[in-house]
Parts: C-alpha cells; structure tokens; sequence
C-alpha cells in the first residue's frame, strides 16, 4: 500500500531543516523532476527552496541544519517543497528570485530565468585583468548594449562591471521589459540603465557601443520539442531560436558590426551550435571562451573581425 505524502503530513511530522531537506529530495528523486535554472541536483534545489522560504543565507546551510522550525514556518516550507512537484515550475518562479554572481533578481512567468554564462565572464579577467583580458580598462567603456534584456540582468551587471558607461537595454517582449523596469528600479542604476522595446537593434537607430552584450534565444526545434515542463513553464519567445537555434545569432552577426565603436566587441552566448557557425563563418575569427561549465558557447568578436570575416 503506497502512503500519499501531503504537505500538510509532512509539516505534521517534520522539525528541522535537516528533516525538510532530506524529505525534499526523497520527493523530489520521486517525483523525477528536471533541474538547470540555477541548481543542478535534488538536493540544491531542496536547499533553495528550503532556505529562500526561511529567508536564511543560501549559501550559509550548516549553521542551521538542525534548527527546529515554528508551525508557520513548517507549513510554509512543506507547501513550497510540495508546489514544487504538483507544478513543476522552476524553483525560481515559486519563489521570485534567482541570483547571478550572488546578486538576487526578480523573476515571474514573464521571463526567461537568468542564468547566462555572461555573468560569470563579467566577473572575471576577461574584464579588467592583470593578463589577456578583452576589455582592459572597464572604466574607459562609456556605452554597452544588452541585447534580449529579459529580466535586465545582464545589463544591471554590466552597470557594475562598467562603471562609467551608459547601458542601453533591449527586448521584444513588453512583459519582459516590465519585469527588466522592476530590477533596474531595485538596482540603483536607474539613471544609466535605459530600457528599449523592439526588435534587436530597431530601437536604437544608429547608436554604437563600446561593449554588446547579449544572450538571445538560441534552442533548436528539436531540443523544443523535447524541453521537459520546467523549461515549458518559460516564455517560447525567450527560448526558440529557429531550426537550429542560431537564427537570431546570425542577425545580430550580421548587424552587429553597424553598432559597434571602432575598438568595440561582441560577447554573445549562442548554446552548442558552435560547428554550425565555424562552418557557415569561416572568415570569422571567433575567440571562443571557457567558464566553468561550459566551453565554446560564448564567443567574443570584435567590430574589425566582424566586418573583415564577411
């Protein structure tokens, strides 16, 4: 005979952090849930949720293992744990908030759940390092460009990592650009940050930037097909990027060039389509770079590689 587990069951039967973490999992391993919009295992997620929900420091789990949680707190937990399952949304919609670099954001059904490369690379020494770095001097960067904004959390990052510059922020999507206005207000960048509606570069005329950051949609058809309920629960727009994925790629290659300062660059995340670009661009001198998770799915190209490579 197989015992239905409801949330109220287990903040009945539960105590501690420790208690609702384990249940967690063995729910969540149950139920089969997929992962990837910030967490990768059962466990992180659990922990997330857990912590979020207490409003405890995500990175801080040890101090609080074995915390006894009052009745409220023991309903709220066991019902975000349970929603979780009984909706398959991402952890980061139930909660609305997902972090880039430790730094939090709103997130809703409205947009893509952030969690680009581009952040990471930002904080590196790709941007101001003492060695090989594509911008050397991040404060002598007056304009940067986020193309496909969604959230406008890479254009809130760049505000930091470029101190002196202007952002400009696109999107297609109003909702989303309703959700970017929300951060950027929470931000305090709100006088350098500028949001744009329409498509790609449309709204920008014949501006140019040191800097063009952006991760547009970039999933083939079949991977779209195959997307499993959490990433359904996704905006399509944010996430179908033709056949192959890299029909928007190919767009902002070929435009990209018109809007870039004569030592300026493109940092673009594209997915896994690298081969399909290295074969159509051959002329392109793609500079391909490493985070810790991924290789050759961001590349960088500067405005003299962009029109010598056509």
């Amino acid at each position: 005979m197989t015992t239905k587990h409801t949330a109220a069951a287990a903040a009945a039967e539960l105590k501690t952090i420790r208690d609702f973490l384990r249940y967690g999992v063995s729910r969540f391993n149950e139920a089969d849930l997929d992962y990837g919009h910030g967490t990768g295992t059962a466990f992180d997620e659990a922990v997330f949720l857990v912590l979020e929900t207490l409003h405890l420091p995500v990175d801080q789990l040890d101090p609080y293992l074995d915390s006894r949680l009052t009745a409220a707190e023991r309903e709220a937990v066991a019902g975000i744990l349970h929603a979780r399952i009984d909706t398959r949304k991402p952890a980061p919609y139930l909660l609305n908030k997902a972090y880039i670099q430790g730094i939090p954001f709103y997130v809703d059904e409205r947009v893509i759940i952030p969690r680009s490369y581009i952040g990471e690379l930002l904080f590196s020494d790709m941007f101001g390092g003492d060695d090989f770095t594509l911008v050397e001097d991040p404060t002598s960067v007056e304009r940067v460009l986020d193309l496909c904004t969604g959230s406008g959390c890479l254009a809130i990052l760049a505000a930091r990592i470029f101190p002196e510059a202007q952002v400009d922020a696109v999107d297609l999507s109003p909702d989303a650009l309703e959700v970017a206005k929300r951060n950027v207000a929470d931000s305090g960048f709100e006088d350098r940050i500028t949001l744009h509606q329409g498509d790609l570069f449309a709204p920008l005329k014949t501006r140019k930037y040191d800097v063009i950051i952006t991760n547009p949609p970039y999933v083939d058809a079949e991977a779209m097909n195959a997307l499993p309920p959490e990433f359904r629960a996704e905006p399509e727009m944010a996430l179908a990027g033709g056949d192959d994925g890299l029909d928007i790629v190919r767009r902002i290659l070929k435009e990209a060039p018109k809007h870039l300062t004569p030592e300026g660059g493109l940092l673009c995340e594209f997915g896994t389509g690298r081969e399909i670009l290295e074969a159509e661009y051959p002329n392109l001198d793609f500079l391909w770079l490493q985070t810790a998770n991924s290789f050759g799915e961001v590349f960088w190209l500067t405005r003299d590689q962009l029109k010598a490579g056509k």
